[in-house]
C-alpha cells in the first residue's frame, strides 16, 4: 500500500468515526521481534467496557489475566474487568486444546481483529508473553475513551530457554521494591532468568539464620561517596553504616513476585573468592584467620578475600548456608561464582598445602577444582545444580556443572566439548555496566560497550553443538553504579538489544532496522519513569593523524540519520554551526577542545559533548 492509498484509507476511517491506530503502534515495532508477525487492516477499539475473558475454574490463567489487567491499567489508565466465560468485544486468554510442539512452553499466538483479541498458548507462560506483546501494540499514554489497537496476527516462541539479566546487589544494596521494579521491566521484553548476585567483598545480602553475623557484620561497610576504588581507607573506630540485606521473608516475597511473572531467580553466593564480607563476619574462614573489614571500595584494596580450602569446618558451614539458600529458591540452579580467586593465599597456607598432599593435587588450580566439586556435591544433596563462572573449568570441572562463560567464548566452547551446558555472558557483548556513550559524560566503568556492538552477538560459538548452549545473559555489575536510577540507565536500552538476540530467530540481523523498533520503546520508558540512556544519539569522537602529520577529528555515529554540528571556539554548537560532512576535520591553530551535538530533523537529540584534544590523544 503506497503512501497516498494509506492516507485515503485513514481519511475514510476518520470520516466513518473509527479511531485510527497511533503511528508506530504495530507489529513492525515489537521488541524482541516475533517469529512471525503480520499487520492486518483495521483496529480493535479498547474501551473501559472491554472485558478480559478467561476459562472458568483455571487459576493459573486467571492470575496471568489479572496481572495483564494491572499492567494495562498502568499503561492506559483503564482497569478492565476479568471475567470467566464467553463474551464479544473482549480480550480472551485460552490454552490450546491440543498442544503445539512449535510453541512449546513459552510460545503463543496473538490475534487482533476488529471484533476482539485472542491470546492462545500451550502453557500459562506463553499467555504471559503474548500479553507482553499485546501491551506493545497499545499506545503508551493514559487514555480517555477508546484506544485503537492495530489488527495483527503473531505467532512467536523463544530461541533460547535461558534469557537472563544479572543484578549485583553486593557493591551497592538495592531495596526490595527496587529489585521488583527491575523484574517488572525485564519481563516486558521476555527475560525469564534473574541472576541475583547476593554476596561479594562489599556485602553479604541474604539472611542465613544459622550464621547471623553474615548479615549483622557482613552486610555493612563504612559509607563512602564518589568513585569506587579511590575512597580513603576506613578510619579507626569508624562505624559501618552503609549496606543492608534481605531477610528470608523478603527473599520469599521476591521469589514469588518473580515466579508470578515466569521469572526464575538464580541466587549467587560467590565462593571461594570474593568472600571478604563473609570473612569479616567469621575470620576463621580465611587462611590467615585475621579480622578484616567489609570492603568499602577504598584505595587500600580488599585484602584477604579467599576461603581456606584446607579448613574442613568451611565445608560444614557452606553445607548449612547452601541448605538454607536451597530452601528459599525453588529453581534448579545455585550460582557459586568461582571467579578471580587469588590462589597465592593457598600457596602459603599450611592447611591448604596439607589438603593438596592428602588429595594428591598437583597444583592450585586442582585445589580450586577440589573445592568446586565438593560444593557441587553439597548442592546435589540439596536437589540443586551448580553453575559458576568459567574459572570452574580450571583444574577439572565438577560433574553436572554448568558454565557461565564471561571471559569471551572459550569457556563455553570448552564446556560444550566436555559435555557440559553453558550460558553465554561474554564481556564483549553482555556487560551492561560498561560505558555506552561518551566517556566524559558517563565517566566510571571498567570498559566500553555500545548497543550496536551487542546487536552483533551470536550466543552459539562456531562449531559448537547448539544443544549445549542454554542461552545468554546481560550482567549489571555495580562497582560504579551507586543507585537504582543508574542501574536503569545502564540496563536500558541495551537490554532491549540483548532480549532480541536471546528470543528472536537467528537470521541476517539489521541494526538499522532494529533502531526504530528500539526507539519505539522510549515513550514507554518515559511513561514508566525508567531512567534509560540516550547514548545512541551521541557519536564517538576520535583524533587521527593525517598523511601530512596534522591532527584531525573524526565522528562515528552509532545510528543513521543524525546531523553533527561542532565548534572549536568553546561556544555552544547548534544547527547554525559547522556541520560534519563525514571527512576528518582539521583542528584550527590555537584550539584545544571540540564541542559537538547531534540533531535529527532539525531538532537536537544528542547531549552536548565537550572533549579536550589532550583527552582524545590519550584515547
Amino acid at each position: 500500500m503506497n503512501r497516498f492509498v494509506r492516507l485515503v484509507a485513514c481519511l475514510c476511517l476518520i470520516l466513518a468515526g473509527v479511531e485510527v491506530p497511533v503511528a508506530g503502534q504495530n507489529v513492525k515495532n515489537l521488541v524482541p521481534q516475533p517469529v512471525e508477525a503480520k499487520s492486518l487492516a483495521g483496529a480493535f477499539q479498547l474501551t473501559a467496557k472491554t472485558k478480559i475473558v478467561v476459562p472458568a475454574g483455571n487459576k493459573d490463567i486467571r492470575e496471568v489475566a489479572d496481572l495483564f489487567a494491572a499492567q494495562l491499567a498502568s499503561l492506559t489508565g483503564q482497569k478492565l474487568e476479568v471475567v470467566a466465560g464467553k463474551t464479544t468485544q473482549a480480550i480472551a486468554f485460552k490454552l490450546n486444546n491440543q498442544a503445539s510442539s512449535r510453541l512449546a512452553n513459552e510460545g503463543y499466538s496473538l490475534t487482533v481483529t476488529t471484533q476482539g483479541i485472542t491470546i492462545s498458548a500451550n502453557k500459562p507462560a506463553g499467555l504471559f508473553y503474548g500479553a507482553q506483546t499485546l501491551l506493545q501494540l497499545i499506545p503508551p499514554a493514559k487514555a480517555k475513551g477508546s484506544v485503537a489497537i492495530a489488527c495483527a496476527n503473531v505467532s512467536d516462541y523463544p530461541r533460547f530457554k535461558w534469557r537472563g539479566l544479572m543484578l549485583d546487589v553486593s557493591r551497592h544494596f538495592f531495596s526490595k521494591d527496587e529489585v521488583k521494579r527491575f523484574i517488572d521491566q525485564m519481563v516486558k521484553y521476555k527475560y525469564n532468568v534473574f541472576h541475583w548476585h547476593l554476596t561479594d567483598d562489599n556485602g553479604w545480602r541474604v539472611e542465613i539464620k544459622s550464621f547471623p553475623k553474615l548479615t549483622s557484620v557482613g552486610a555493612w561497610s563504612v559509607s563512602r561517596t564518589g568513585r569506587y576504588g579511590s575512597f580513603e581507607p576506613e578510619q579507626s573506630g569508624e562505624a559501618a553504616t552503609y549496606g543492608g540485606f534481605y531477610t528470608q521473608d523478603d527473599i520469599r516475597e521476591i521469589v514469588k513476585y518473580a515466579a508470578d511473572r515466569f521469572v526464575t531467580i538464580v541466587p549467587e553466593v560467590d565462593v571461594p573468592a570474593h568472600s571478604c564480607a563473609a570473612i569479616a563476619a567469621y575470620p576463621e574462614m580465611s587462611c590467615a584467620g585475621k579480622q578484616v573489614k567489609v570492603s568499602a571500595g577504598t584505595n587500600n584494596g580488599i585484602g584477604e578475600n579467599v576461603l581456606c580450602v584446607g579448613n574442613e569446618n568451611n565445608f560444614k558451614m557452606l553445607d548449612v548456608i547452601f541448605g538454607e539458600l536451597a530452601s528459599l529458591f525453588p529453581g534448579e540452579y545455585i550460582h557459586i561464582g568461582g571467579d578471580e580467586a587469588n590462589r597465592e593465599f593457598w600457596k602459603n597456607c599450611p592447611k591448604c598445602q596439607q589438603r593438596m598432599k592428602d588429595e594428591n593435587l598437583k597444583d592450585l588450580a586442582q585445589l580450586q577444582s577440589y573445592f568446586t566439586q565438593r560444593i557441587g556435591k553439597i548442592l546435589a544433596s540439596k536437589g540443586k545444580k551448580l553453575i559458576g563462572w568459567d574459572e570452574i573449568l580450571e583444574g577439572g570441572i565438577a560433574p553436572d556443572a554448568t558454565v557461565m562463560s564471561w571471559r569471551g567464548l572459550d569457556g563455553a566452547i570448552a564446556a560444550a566439548k566436555a559435555g557440559h551446558h553453558a550460558v553465554m555472558s561474554p564481556t564483549s557483548f553482555c556487560y551492561l555496566d560498561y560505558l555506552q556513550g561518551e566517556k566524559n559524560i558517563e565517566r566510571n566503568s571498567f570498559g566500553f560497550l555500545r548497543a550496536k556492538r551487542i546487536y552483533e552477538f551470536e550466543p552459539v560459538p562456531q562449531g559448537v553443538d547448539s544443544s549445549y548452549i542454554l542461552g545468554g545473559q546481560g550482567n549489571v555489575w555495580c562497582e560504579f553504579i551507586p543507585n537504582f536510577r543508574r542501574v536503569e540507565y545502564m540496563t536500558w536500552p541495551r537490554a532491549l538489544v540483548l532480549s532480541e538476540i536471546l528470543w528472536s530467530p537467528k537470521k541476517n540481523r539489521s541494526w538499522d532496522e532494529f533502531v526504530p523498533r528500539m526507539e519505539a520503546q522510549f515513550p514507554r520508558f518515559d511513561q514508566a519513569e525508567v531512567n534509560y540512556a540516550t547514548s545512541i544519539y551521541d557519536p564517538e569522537i576520535a583524533m587521527v593523524k593525517s598523511a601530512d602529520g596534522d591532527s584531525r577529528i573524526v565522528f562515528t555515529p552509532e545510528i543513521k540519520g543524525l546531523d553533527i554540528y561542532y565548534t572549536f571556539d568553546c561556544t555552544f554548537p547548534d544547527k547554525f554551526s559547522a556541520k560534519y560532512d563525514g571527512q576528518p576535520i582539521k583542528t584550527p591553530k590555537g584550539s584545544s577542545e571540540i564541542w559537538a551535538i547531534t540533531y535529527r530533523d532539525g531538532k537536537p537529540v544528542g547531549r552536548l559533548l565537550v572533549i579536550t584534544f589532550d583527552e582524545l590523544k590519550r584515547r
